[in-house]
Formats: structure tokens, C-alpha cells, sequence
């Protein structure tokens, strides 16, 4: 129930934001002549605004604020509410052209408008290539890095222009007491960004690491170990994951999320498992030990600690299996002896990380290891193919709705998983994923 009421509170403190800049278009005083769908279109653009500022609040990493949804919900939201955002601050133009005067057509004119016209239409700019860029990021073949240093200008740059226009059309915050509700609207976005971009960057130079070993793993991975530099470390739990940033400023706008694979019982080093997928990815197994590194974490609720339950189901797909590990590399320091059934699927068996490692510890735990493999030799005597309902039953408890499952990998491999588990009643509060689609 508490859980309950945290979401609530969040819920309804992000509706209030987004209808609180209302307030300048719909309190007086009213000039006369200036009619409904003109002020309506103003309104438009103050919702939009507002959400616009608040997609920073969503991806600013604020554990209070992620905790109660989860990373997957948040990211999903920033989303749909950067969808919306912009659909209402498009309207806004749209409807004082069309609804109200042609003239206002004028101002969509960088060249002969005024900087009242320019700013909005800049921002506006912006927010387009901004949603461009994400979308269409593969087919562009943006790099990840590159996108996200330009995701971030973009959308500061968007904001901060938009703000001007408000500020230069003047009407809706002249009055001292919508000055004061402006100035404490802009010191909040401001606060967000100088939280995000300097205060704890700061935080994190003081509390560096270092790479203590790069060591390969099979299918293209590495586990990268990271040992903290005049500082214990940070708790966290299994399943949780942080951002990574290698031989580069704390200040840099690029860092990499990647999920611990190591057990936070042990000592204060942090073990993270990546796979060559992509620009950083490639470049893991060239890291020098010694390297400073700057960990921000711990961050996500993909974790049993989160959950009861008496038997957990964890349904990995290749590099899925990293936060498997930390979950059952912690299960066997605390002497876990609830049931824990692990259906790990791989293209090749010689593909399967920590494999020798998952036979040691079914000695250790209540443990089932079912590994599914697609090009299997033929001397294989395990699962072919791929998981699917089918085999979930096969190898799952009868209880199939008692358990905890939890569910990383490929996109496409958690989103089977999901739709085989529900085909077998599985509640849906009992499935959790990480999915790290952050574009």
C-alpha cells in the first residue's frame, strides 16, 4: 500500500506541474479582443512547455522519483509524454495561425521575425530534430554516444528558448505575482540541470574508481571489475544496474548503463559483464587496468529484493544473464534456499557465459539451470530452439502464478517472454524486465 501511495503522490504532483503554468493564461487580466482561441493556443503552449521541462525531472536519475515505477515505466513515459509535450506546443502556432490571424505566419520567419517570433521558432526546431535523431537514430546511423550529447543540447536548447519567448511575449508573467510563480518555475528547471550536470558529477569526483581487471568471457563479453578509490563503494542490491564512464570526464554528457554481475555481499568491488554491441562495447577489452572509471548508481528495481516470493523464475537471453548472475551470486552469500530456476537461452552453448560457474552453484543453492540452445550440435541433450510457453511448463514449478520472474535479454526476447508468461496466466505483477531501451 505504501507503494500505493508513492505512485499516487508522483501521479498527481507531475499532473499538477503540467496545469499549474495554466494559471498565467488563465487569470486576469483579460485585454480585450483577444478571444478564446487565441488564449487557448497560449494555454496549449504552457502545458507543452511545462511537460517539456518536466522529460528532464523524468531522466534526471532521482531514485525517489524512478524507484516507484522502475526505469522500464519511467523511460516509457519520458516517451509518451515528449510525444504529447510536443503535440500541444505545435498547436500552440497552429491555432494563432489558422484559428486566430494568418498573420501570426510572420513569426515563423527567422529572418524577418521578431526575437519574440525567432525564439519560438527555434524551439520548436530544436524539439523536432530532437525527436528525429531518436527515433530514426539506427536508420541515421547516429552513434549512441554522439546522440546522446546531442539528446542532451537539444533539449536543454529547446527549453531555454522557449522560456525566452514566454519572457519576450511578456503578457502572461507581468504581473509581480506571476513573476514570482516564473521565476520559481524557471529556478526549478535550472535546479534540475545544475543538479544533473554539476553537483553530482562533483559528487562523483570525489568518490572515484578504478578498473582493476578487464577479463574475457564467451559470446564477445567482458566483466569488467571495478575497484573504488579511497571510498567504500556504495550498497546496492542484485539486479540494480549503474552508469559507466571509462577514461573520461564525470562532466561528460556520454556514460553507459550496464547491470551489476557481481554479489554486494562481498567487498566493496563492483563487477559489470558487457557485451561488444555497439561503439563503447567494442572498445571494453582494450581498457588498461588502472584506468579512473566514474560509477553512477546504484539505479533500477530489477531485483528480488524488491519482491516476496517462495520460487524465482529467471529467463535469460545472452548478455541478460549479467544481472541473473548477481542475483544468484548474492543468493549463494546469504545461503539463500528458496527454489531459483534459471532458463538461460543462447544462439550456441559455447556462446553461454558463466557456465562452469552455474554448475558450482547448484551445489550451493536450490538451483535449476536449463540452458536452450538454437544451433545445437547433435550430440546435445538439453533444449532446442528457443524458450517458449511450452517450455516454461516443462521446467517450471506447477505453481506457475507463485513465482517471481524476471526477465532480461534482446528486446524482442523479453517481449516473448512477457506474452509466453501471460498465454500461462503468469499475473503481470509478477513479471519484471530491464530492457535499457533508453532511444
Amino acid at each position: 500500500m505504501r507503494l500505493a501511495y508513492r505512485v499516487a503522490f508522483w501521479g498527481l504532483l507531475y499532473l499538477a506541474v503540467v496545469i499549474l503554468p495554466l494559471v498565467f493564461a488563465a487569470l486576469g487580466p483579460f485585454p480585450a479582443g483577444r478571444g478564446f482561441w487565441r488564449e487557448f493556443s497560449v494555454a496549449l503552449g504552457f502545458v507543452g512547455l511545462s511537460m517539456w521541462g518536466l522529460e528532464y525531472v523524468l531522466v534526471a536519475r532521482i531514485r525517489p522519483v524512478a524507484a516507484p515505477f522502475g526505469e522500464d515505466a519511467i523511460i516509457w513515459f519520458h516517451e509518451l509524454m515528449g510525444y504529447f509535450g510536443t503535440f500541444f506546443i505545435l498547436l500552440h502556432p497552429f491555432l494563432l495561425i489558422v484559428a486566430v490571424n494568418s498573420r501570426f505566419l510572420n513569426l515563423l520567419n527567422p529572418i524577418t521575425a521578431s526575437w519574440t517570433g525567432r525564439t519560438g521558432t527555434f524551439s520548436i526546431l530544436l524539439i523536432l530534430i530532437l525527436i528525429v535523431t531518436s527515433v530514426w537514430r539506427g536508420q541515421l546511423r547516429i552513434k549512441y554516444e554522439w546522440w546522446q550529447a546531442a539528446h542532451a543540447l537539444l533539449a536543454t536548447g529547446a527549453i531555454g528558448l522557449a522560456l525566452a519567448h514566454v519572457e519576450l511575449v511578456g503578457r502572461y508573467v507581468g504581473e509581480p505575482w506571476k513573476r514570482a510563480l516564473w521565476i520559481a518555475m524557471v529556478a526549478a528547471f535550472v535546479g534540475v540541470i545544475v543538479w544533473v550536470r554539476v553537483v553530482r558529477p562533483i559528487m562523483r569526483i570525489r568518490r572515484p574508481w578504478e578498473v582493476e581487471t578487464v577479463a574475457s568471457e564467451p559470446g564477445r563479453a567482458w566483466t569488467v571489475t571495478l575497484r573504488p578509490v579511497g571510498h567504500g563503494g556504495f550498497a546496492y542490491a542484485p539486479g540494480e544496474f549503474g552508469w559507466l564512464a571509462v577514461n573520461r570526464s564525470p562532466f561528460s554528457l556520454t556514460q553507459h548503463p550496464f547491470s551489476f554481475s557481481s554479489s554486494p555481499e562481498r567487498d566493496g568491488r563492483i563487477q559489470m559483464t558487457i557485451k561488444e554491441l555497439g561503439d563503447f562495447t567494442r572498445s571494453v577489452g582494450s581498457i588498461a587496468p588502472g584506468t579512473r572509471a566514474y560509477l553512477d548508481g546504484p539505479h533500477g528495481t530489477f531485483s528480488p529484493d524488491r519482491h516476496e516470493g517462495t520460487a524465482f523464475a529467471l529467463l535469460a537471453g545472452g548478455i541478460g544473464i549479467a544481472p541473473m548472475m548477481s542475483m544468484l551470486r548474492t543468493f549463494a552469500d546469504r545461503g539463500e534456499r528458496r527454489v531459483c530456476v534459471l532458463l538461460y537461452g543462447n544462439r550456441r552453448y559455447e556462446d553461454a557465459m558463466f557456465a562452469d560457474e552455474l554448475e558450482s552453484l547448484k551445489q550451493k543453492l536450490a538451483l535449476q539451470v536449463v540452458h536452450v540452445v538454437e544451433e545445437a550440435p547433435q550430440v546435445w541433450e538439453g533444449e532446442r530452439g528457443r524458450i517458449d510457453a511450452a517450455l516454461l511448463r516443462r521446467h517450471l514449478p506447477t505453481t506457475l502464478q507463485r513465482l517471481q520472474y524476471f526477465i532480461c535479454g534482446p528486446v524482442a526476447f523479453q517481449n516473448a517472454m512477457v506474452d509466453a508468461l501471460s498465454s500461462l496466466g503468469v499475473p503481470g505483477e509478477r513479471i519484471h524486465t530491464e530492457h535499457f531501451n533508453w532511444i
